[in-house]
């Protein structure tokens, strides 16, 4: 188990009809920065999308996490987060695999780590920040869809949810459950939580300490041009109060075949260039 005594949330049923977000700000925040280089050490496992499976199969899942843990077996292990979270199901159950991890769990948080990815870090035995990075945490959120017996549903369990995010926030940080469901409320109700800079997650007890370099050192300089276009327009979309699925839609549409009499796929400079444009138009 653990090194720490963590708590043990209950296992959440998913509301008929739900659909997992990331807040958009995250979302900006970590389509700005670039993917941190993978390391080199078998032990350390790499969380670089958002929580759960997206639309181009490049979210991280407990089933990915299971997987990469039974390769470590009983040793320490290195978890690196840059996500600007996702699904609350799939982070909580990520959560609990880290939690049972037989040896020394250390997180390194590498550039954000929002919503359920920051649910994920409390797991940690140790929770270093890199220089420049971003905590954030806020209430559980998502779209549901149905009749008023599934929105009244919904709402109990994601009171439940916030319920069950406040006590492993308050286990970690020694804060008073009440104080933290005031951080996941926000300042006001319409915000997004609570962002906390390296500096400030380390003084209230969500962070340990701070590691050398940051996020960006030694990043990737090879990151495929139309991924992290693809994720500018996403949260571009986002800010505009554009659901999860309508993007995907619009994004693909993009980067789709160019006519029904030639199927070759579009190639990374016409894809980037489009996109530049649309991203354009829309902050203009």
């Amino acid at each position: 188990m653990s090194l720490r005594k963590l708590p043990q949330p209950q296992a959440f049923d998913r509301p008929s009809g739900f659909s997992w977000d990331a807040p958009a700000e995250a979302l900006g925040q970590w389509a700005e920065k670039p993917q941190a280089a993978e390391a080199d050490d078998p032990n350390t496992i790499s969380i670089y999308g958002a929580i759960g499976e997206d639309f181009w199969g490049e979210g991280f899942t407990a089933k990915r996490m299971a997987g990469a843990l039974r390769s470590v077996g009983a040793k320490d292990v290195t978890v690196n987060i840059n996500s600007p979270g996702g699904d609350m199901f799939e982070g909580l159950a990520i959560y609990n695999l880290l939690r049972e991890h037989p040896a020394k769990v250390t997180i390194k948080i590498m550039g954000i780590a929002a919503s359920a990815a920051s649910a994920i870090a409390m797991a940690g035995d140790e929770v270093l920040m890199g220089a420049g990075s971003v905590m954030m945490i806020h209430n559980a959120w998502g779209l549901v869809i149905g009749n008023r017996h599934d929105f009244a549903d919904a709402a109990s369990v994601f009171e439940t949810f916030d319920q069950s995010l406040a006590a492993i926030y308050s286990a970690r940080t020694g804060m008073k459950e009440k104080d933290i469901l005031a951080m996941l409320d926000g300042p006001t109700r319409a915000s997004d939580g609570t962002y906390m800079t390296a500096t400030e997650a380390i003084a209230k007890g969500f962070a340990d300490g701070e590691f050398e370099g940051s996020g960006d050192a030694g990043a990737k300089a090879s990151i495929p041009t139309d991924i992290l276009a693809r994720r500018r327009m996403e949260a571009a979309l986002a800010k505009q109060g554009v659901a999860r699925k309508e993007r995907a839609d619009m994004i693909n549409s993009l980067s789709g075949q160019r006519d029904a009499t030639r199927p070759a796929a579009r190639d990374a400079g016409e894809f980037v260039a489009e996109l530049a444009q649309f991203l354009s138009a829309i902050r203009a």
